[in-house]
Order: C-alpha cells, then structure tokens, then sequence
C-alpha cells in the first residue's frame, strides 16, 4: 500500500500535534511494510530524504518569508506533487489551506482527511479569515471520500452538521521506559519544585490565563514554559510577563525522553488547548503520570474524564493550584487511571492497528 500524508511542517517533529501524530503513524506503517511518504517542508531541520523507513519529499515553504500565504503555496506544492505518485491513499492532516486545491488532487487516490479542531473558532483569527475557515471545512467534507474525527466531540460535531459517519481514530502515545533526573539539571530545576506548559503559543491554547494565574496573590511557584516563543503572540507574552521571574520560557524541547521526564518530575501539567481535538501533547501528559490541570471544554473532558481538574479562568486556576498542594491522594487516582487509559484505549497498538485495517477496507471498497 502507497499512501502519502500531506498538512504537516514534516517529520521528525519539531513543531506541533499534527507533526507528532505524522511521525508515530508514518513509521508504524513503514514498519508494517507499507510504502510510505511524507511531505516535508524545504527548510525543515530534517534534511535526509528517508526517516525511519519512510520517504521524506521536501518542497518549497515561503511561509518564514510570506506568513500565511506561504501556507498555500507549500501545501499547493505538495498537492501537485503528489499527482504524479499514484499513491493509493492521500492522508491530508488538516484542511486549513489546502483545501482551496482540493479539486486537484489526483482523482485516483482515496483522499481522507484528519479534520483537527473547528479552526474557525481559532481566536488568533479575525471574522474574515474564520469564514474562510468555515468555507474551507465545507470544501475538504465535499472533496473527501473519508473523513477522520479524532476527537469524539469533533465526530459528533461533523456527523450532525454534514449527515454524514466519520471514522474515530485518536492519536496515540507510547508510555516512556524511564525517566531521568538529569534532564532537570539544564534548567535547574528539582522534581516537584515547578510547574509546567508545554503548547504552541497561541492564544486559543489559554497561555494568557495560565500565565495569569502564576501571578496571582503572589504565587511564585515555578512555572516553565515549553513552546516556540518566537511567535507574535509568544513575544508578546514573554515581553508582558518578563517581570515574573519565576515564569520561565525555555522555548521548544525536542528530545522526547528529556521532554518526558519534564512532564513526570513537574509539579502540576497544565493542559490549555480549547477549540482542537484530542491533542497528543495531553496524551503524552497522560503516560507521563503528569497532575494534570486542564482547561474546562469537551474536548478535554472527552479524554480525561473525571481524572483532571478544569479550569475556565485565572482565578479557578490559581485556586486549583492553591488546593492540589493538599491533594496528592487525589492525583495518584487521577495518574493511575489516566496511565491506565493509554494502555487500554491510546496505544500505538490499537489505535495505529484499527486505523491500518480500516485504510485497507476502504482501499477495497474504493476498487
């Protein structure tokens, strides 16, 4: 089986969800034999064209040079690409701009798309832009044979407003083998003595009020912050709170196994993400045995259940950090069963296994 998955910066991750979803699922069916392909931006870290057993085709991306525009004309060079493929299966992650060149994808592929979040409600969005978005999700629907949900509130959103079955498939995370004290030392940090945030600096993601909530009836627990800090809105915030001395932006952190041991010797995780799906950044917390905060919507509510706390505000949140300190009993549940869901609902295994027999019977019915 060709298939070839399109919508993302490009693999090994050094970016966001989407990446981190490309990279696990692209060299898992590498693994199992399939002829896979991943697009890749030009000016990708990742300059080799074969990662793990699979294909890496870098193509030209003006984004750093032309901001968004750039995003259409490097997804327009992926799609163009890939007509003269013949994969099997198109995997686009995403529809933001692509779906502007839907109609040209090649018409003897099996175009599915993973729909993300409702990026429409993305704040960082002006009212033009989000009808755009609105525009392009009726597009991508149109110009897919199949559409991926993964998030059950995201199925339930797209199957009620387009009539349609869109197919459950969430992402996945793989339970560290260990952790390590050491990774602690370059931030001087001790286990326990500091909090943690790890999300693309954008404002939907509820930085701000994380933030805010850090500064509250001076609480100077340490709070560090794990995100590409060069965005506008990520300088913004490191210019608004640079007084804050125990509020700390250490930027991106790529090594897994130095990120994962962060999550696990944090005091408290701090989960922000509000208009996306399931996000594997949550998932990754949630085999970390991380005391996760997260931020109150259904998205969040829909994987963690019971076993988090929420929060809608800065003053919830800082009450719910002022609390957890008497809490321990409590967050050993919550770890528990969150550990406990990863292995039983979250992992590579069955979710990659199912999402693989399901590609092959639409590939069936398609011939």
């Amino acid at each position: 089986m060709r298939i070839a998955i399109l919508g993302t910066r490009g693999i090994p991750n050094h970016y966001g969800g989407f990446e981190q979803y490309a990279e696990l699922l692209a060299t898992y069916l590498a693994a199992q034999g399939w002829d896979v392909t991943v697009y890749n931006s030009h000016n990708h870290p990742y300059q080799v064209p074969e990662y793990k057993g699979v294909k890496i085709k870098h193509i030209y991306d003006p984004e750093k040079k032309m901001g968004t525009v750039g995003q259409f004309i490097y997804d327009l060079g992926c799609i163009l690409h890939s007509r003269k493929q013949q994969f099997d299966i198109i995997y686009q992650l995403g529809y933001t701009s692509s779906a502007v060149f839907n109609f040209l994808l090649p018409k003897k592929s099996i175009i599915v798309t993973n729909m993300d979040g409702m990026e429409w409600k993305r704040s960082k969005y002006n009212k033009y832009v989000q009808r755009f978005l609105m525009y392009s999700e009726r597009i991508a629907v149109k110009h897919s044979q199949y559409l991926i949900a993964d998030s059950l509130a995201i199925k339930e959103y797209l199957d009620a407003k387009y009539s349609l079955n869109s197919f459950y498939s969430a992402y996945t995370a793989t339970i560290p083998d260990s952790y390590s004290k050491e990774y602690l030392l370059p931030y001087h940090l001790l286990p326990k003595q500091y909090n943690i945030l790890v999300a693309r600096l954008e404002p939907e993601n509820n930085i701000e009020t994380i933030l805010r909530a850090h500064t509250l009836r001076n609480y100077n627990f340490t709070l560090i912050v794990i995100g590409n800090v060069t965005t506008n809105f990520g300088l913004e915030m490191a210019e608004k709170f640079k007084t804050f001395n125990h509020i700390r932006f250490i930027g991106g952190v790529y090594n897994k196994v130095a990120l994962d041991s962060l999550r696990h010797y944090a005091n408290l995780y701090f989960h922000g993400h509000s208009v996306g799906g399931t996000n594997p950044s949550l998932l990754e917390a949630m085999a970390c045995e991380s005391n996760i905060i997260a931020h109150d919507n259904p998205f969040n509510k829909a994987i963690l259940q019971e076993n988090a706390w929420y929060f809608d505000s800065p003053e919830s949140l800082h009450e719910k950090m002022i609390k957890s300190t008497t809490a321990e009993s409590i967050f050993s549940e919550f770890r528990r069963n969150n550990l406990n869901k990863i292995i039983n609902e979250f992992s590579e295994k069955h979710i990659f296994q199912n999402l693989k027999e399901t590609l092959i019977e639409w590939k069936s019915n398609f011939n």
